[in-house]
């Protein structure tokens, strides 16, 4: 049975975590998976990803007894050495999926705990269950987070909610996850919500919304000159091209 499962229709890639006896609890055979599952999509002819669970939970987080296999590694060649430009291979499982070129859509259920919500954060957008538990749960292993969190995080929550999260490694609930900042919505049927999302946005130019993403990237982490910069040079790369044509002739038809 194949530890990650993808289904593309209609330009939406379905991503489903496929561990459900064990919660999606992420062994390091799955979280090679994961990254594969990222990588494959990469200059795929899609429009939207969605990400989900399958049976209980979107992932219950690291399955700690599969890191019992690195004790007595070396940690520098483990966690140190860059294997993906400027990640490792743990923060590859989640920023894989933020630097892919088209929006990605996290459907939470269930337990979403420290590596399943690192994963989350990596999604563009979080549409989660009333039901959904929310935890940055490392520090309960005597563990930081470290597969991106510390990128994802900051600019979703403010600094002493970080803190206390990251602290206690308390679990919240999808209502108190919602006014922190840590997911987008709250849906009875997460998926189905996703999934509506995704058929908008897929709908959309695929180059615009392509450059909405770097352009939003760069917004989050660029200073006010190289932003408004990159403003202007994807709006002027845009203009005039055939999905923009296309866009222009939807708009009008809908008029």
């Amino acid at each position: 049975m194949s530890l990650v499962t993808t289904e593309i229709a209609d330009r939406i890639a379905v991503v489903t975590l496929n561990r459900p006896d064990k919660l999606n609890a992420i062994s390091l055979d799955m979280l090679d998976a994961v990254i594969d599952a990222a990588h494959a999509l990469k200059g795929a002819e899609i429009g939207c990803v969605v990400l989900a669970g399958a049976g209980r939970a979107f992932c219950a987080g690291i399955d700690i007894m599969s890191l019992s296999s690195l004790l007595g590694q070396d940690m520098d060649e483990v966690l140190v050495k860059r294997t993906h430009g400027d990640t490792n291979r743990f923060q590859e499982f989640a920023l894989a999926w933020r630097d892919l070129d088209v929006p990605v859509i996290a459907a939470l259920h269930g337990a979403c705990f420290g590596a399943g919500l690192q994963l989350a954060l990596g999604a563009d957008i979080r549409v989660a269950a009333p039901d959904a538990k929310l935890s940055v749960m490392e520090m309960k292993w005597g563990l930081v987070p470290d597969m991106g969190g510390m990128v994802l995080l900051p600019p979703l929550v403010r600094g002493d909610i970080l803190r206390r999260l990251t602290y206690t490694a308390e679990i919240i609930d999808a209502a108190q996850a919602l006014d922190w900042g840590l997911v987008t919505e709250i849906a009875d049927d997460p998926l189905a919500q996703a999934m509506e999302l995704a058929i908008r946005i897929a709908g959309q130019s695929p180059s615009a919304i392509r450059a909405a993403k770097r352009l939003i990237g760069d917004a989050e982490t660029e200073g006010r000159a190289d932003v408004l910069m990159s403003e202007s040079a994807e709006q002027a790369a845009l203009i005039g091209t055939p999905d923009q044509m296309a866009a222009i002739a939807r708009g009008i038809a809908k008029k």
